[in-house]
């Protein structure tokens, strides 16, 4: 198992001394339901093995709880309660042995290693069903309730009993058997009513869900995790995949958390210690499941590759991120770039072709496609796609959270206290600078807009030389100012700037900005960036969505691998999948046969365990592509080829064509995530034949050092 990234490394286990003349292997504890280091809630799972001795006692903090263990195929196990917060001793007695594990016990408000809570914080119990959230009678800025106040949006746990209904909907179980109840066919083979028990409660402050099928549990789990881009101080409401019908129809256990949807927030530090806590529980009530795999697209896809990484198989022990990218946090270096030039081409002719945008912003532009902002035909990625998320990630004055429940917190006003930026939700990886604001990694020092579309002869020297004059870059946090129309819809009609242009530093030369080195280097390091460290199986599957301008862009599957090659030259246990969804959109879903290859994945590697992730691959565990209708086109070891490699264009690679970002197209890796670049001076880029064909006159020498006074990317 490959090394796990977390912010904080606390105590790990401890044994107490044995006698002269035992050895672990004649009695063994540990946890199965977590770290010992992270338990939570004052409770865990812990497993006893014994080999040898006399009865088995076992001890909590000196008190015997043997009473909580029963016997099983590989010990004893029991849920040892009554945990105080901090550290704790269980001890396991069996004369003439005896064995100590010390476990730090966390409350189950959290946190756990994420960091301070955040505040203000708005609870959504009540709207998840829970009730109003419990009164702690706490000073600061929560939810007011009945009688007092929540900080942390405590609700009691509850438990219920809903069926499917023949209409596809649910319904609570009623004493008898209803008539529209609907039927599920098991991995087993069994047919039985869709009736499913359902936990709900709080978990780290965050709502979460654990359902499964009624006495049909198959023993395999999965993780829920859901996208969207949020800026936290928000409990967040649970999703409808924490009743996907797939899974639970087939005996899955969903598991699931408003703290791991990333609509609530983007800080996947803290949902990773979700995460860990969710499953933490779930281990708890019902034992090990054989395995856990996570499921989900867009910012559930990170998620799988962030937590993969940094927590290896205590989230998950295999992973399908659908629509994904490799993390979040390096998608804001290209995107960061998609207004500035943008705003300079909508008032430059030369542009006003859309399909020749993607010579400047690598990704797809259709004069046909529909502009929601204009009402004219003619588009791009970056308008359909990524707009309005340059202010939500680098704005602090501006959010798209308007919940009306900000007006029952108190003081009043207290959401125009936030910084509402991506930066700020994260701040304790990015860290505050001197004014008091969330650091921020965004640099664009040296960026040649269009470098490659020089070199090929798309641009003129005079285009590249005046689009990166011009381009322009983002103030400083302090400096900005509130957005106009569209984001401020009051601002609307005669305010209309869709290109955040008052926050844009212009000119000509317009100056560049340099990213805040603590906040590049903290973020590095903190486990938000996927550096490729992952050893799970991963089907990487997507529906190809290019031809929509949509923001997952395909060749993001391709960015994660590379990025696992730079790690370690392997990515075995990656294969990637494409369904096509051309002309009309997505027609036909490959969860399902996703789900059965892991299945079968994970029934090799339990019984060949020396093979390890990718000796165990079953056949259709392989890179493949699929037509629209969900029939196999190709697959094989070289159906990508040409993508990462100077191989002759694979069957999938000549029928699905990639597109790439704004850093790529100036000469930037496809994997991406180059924060700030080495720089190189101007005469020694001309020298080393970086812009292809052109051979820059003295004249033209001198506009480059105007423009790059620093030099220019050397990638």
């Amino acid at each position: 198992m490959k090394a796990v990234v977390v912010l904080v490394v606390l105590a790990s286990l401890i044994g107490a001394p044995a006698p002269a003349h035992a050895s672990r292997a004649d009695l063994a504890l540990d946890v199965l339901s977590g770290r010992p280091d992270q338990v939570t809630g004052g409770d865990a799972r812990v497993r006893v093995r014994q080999s040898r001795g006399g009865k088995l006692k076992v001890l909590r903090n000196g008190e015997d709880v043997t009473a909580a263990f029963e016997r099983t195929r590989d010990g004893f196990e029991g849920v040892v309660t009554g945990l105080t917060d901090g550290d704790n001793t269980i001890t396991a007695v069996a004369w003439p042995y005896r064995e100590s594990l010390r476990v730090r016990n966390h409350p189950i408000e959290g946190p756990v290693f994420s960091g301070p809570h955040q505040y203000p914080f708005l609870c959504k119990t009540e709207r998840g069903g829970l009730g109003p959230p419990a009164v702690d009678n706490q000073d600061g800025q929560g939810m007011r309730v009945a009688g007092g106040w929540s900080r942390d949006c405590f609700a009691p746990t509850a438990g219920d009993r809903l069926y499917r209904s023949t209409d596809g909907t649910y319904k609570a179980m009623p004493d008898g058997r209803p008539a529209d109840m609907s039927t599920t066919t098991l991995l087993d083979g069994r047919t039985v009513d869709f009736v499913v028990r359902r936990e709900r409660g709080v978990i780290n402050r965050f709502l979460y869900s654990i359902a499964m099928i009624e006495d049909g549990w198959n023993g395999r789990a999965v993780y829920r995790f859901d996208g969207g881009v949020a800026i936290g101080h928000d409990q967040g409401t649970l999703g409808g995949g924490a009743l996907d019908p797939y899974p639970l129809g087939k005996g899955y256990a969903i598991l699931h958390s408003s703290g791991t949807r990333t609509s609530t927030h983007y800080n996947l530090i803290l949902g990773g210690e979700t995460a860990l806590m969710v499953k933490e529980r779930f281990i708890e009530q019902h034992g090990l499941p054989l395995y856990t795999v996570g499921l989900g697209g867009s910012g559930g896809a990170i998620q799988q590759y962030i937590y993969g990484q940094n927590h290896g198989d205590r989230v998950i022990d295999a992973a399908i991120p659908q629509y994904s990218y490799p993390d979040m946090v390096t998608q804001t270096i290209h995107v960061g770039d998609c207004e500035l030039l943008e705003r300079y081409m909508d008032h430059n002719p030369r542009w006003a072709r859309w399909d020749d945008r993607t010579a400047l912003i690598g990704m797809n532009a259709s004069d046909t496609a529909a502009n929601r902002y204009t009402g004219k035909p003619g588009s791009d990625e970056c308008v359909s796609g990524w707009r309005g998320l340059t202010p939500l990630t680098m704005n602090p004055l501006w959010t798209s959270n308007n919940d009306p429940e900000w007006q029952l917190m108190d003081p009043p006003g207290v959401k125009d206290t936030v910084q509402w930026t991506h930066w700020d939700d994260v701040r304790t990886v990015y860290g505050l600078d001197a004014s008091g604001y969330a650091r921020s990694t965004w640099d664009n020092v040296g960026v040649q807009y269009g470098l490659k579309a020089l070199a090929d002869g798309v641009l003129t020297p005079a285009e590249f030389l005046d689009v990166n004059a011009k381009a322009g870059s983002w103030k400083e946090a302090a400096a900005m100012v509130q957005e106009g129309c569209p984001f401020v819809p009051s601002a609307c009609p005669a305010d209309f700037d869709p290109w955040s242009a008052r926050n844009i530093n212009q000119g000509d030369p317009a100056p560049r900005r340099t990213g805040d080195p603590v906040a590049i280097r903290n973020v590095q390091r903190s486990g938000l960036v996927f550096k490729g460290d992952i050893d799970i199986p991963v089907i990487d599957w997507r529906h190809y969505l290019e031809d929509q301008l949509d923001m997952h862009n395909a060749h993001q599957s391709f960015a994660s691998r590379q990025r696992m090659l730079n790690h370690d030259g392997r990515a075995g246990n990656q294969v990637i999948w494409f369904t096509d969804a051309r002309p009309d959109g997505p027609r036909f879903d490959q969860t399902p046969e996703a789900l059965q290859v892991i299945d079968a994945w994970m029934a090799n590697i339990r019984k060949y365990p020396a093979r390890g992730v990718t000796g165990n691959k079953p056949s259709q565990a392989v890179d493949r592509c699929f037509a629209t209708d969900g029939t196999q086109l190709a697959a094989g070891p070289h159906v990508w080829d040409g993508i990462l490699d100077r191989r002759a264009p694979g069957a999938c690679t000549r029928q699905f064509p990639l597109y790439s970002t704004t850093r790529v197209v100036a000469g930037g890796p496809l994997e991406g995530g180059v924060y700030k670049c080495r720089l190189q001076p101007v005469d020694r880029a001309v020298a080393r034949g970086l812009y292809g064909s052109w051979k820059p006159t003295a004249d033209e020498r001198a506009r480059l050092g105007q423009i790059f006074p620093t030099g220019v990317c050397d990638y």
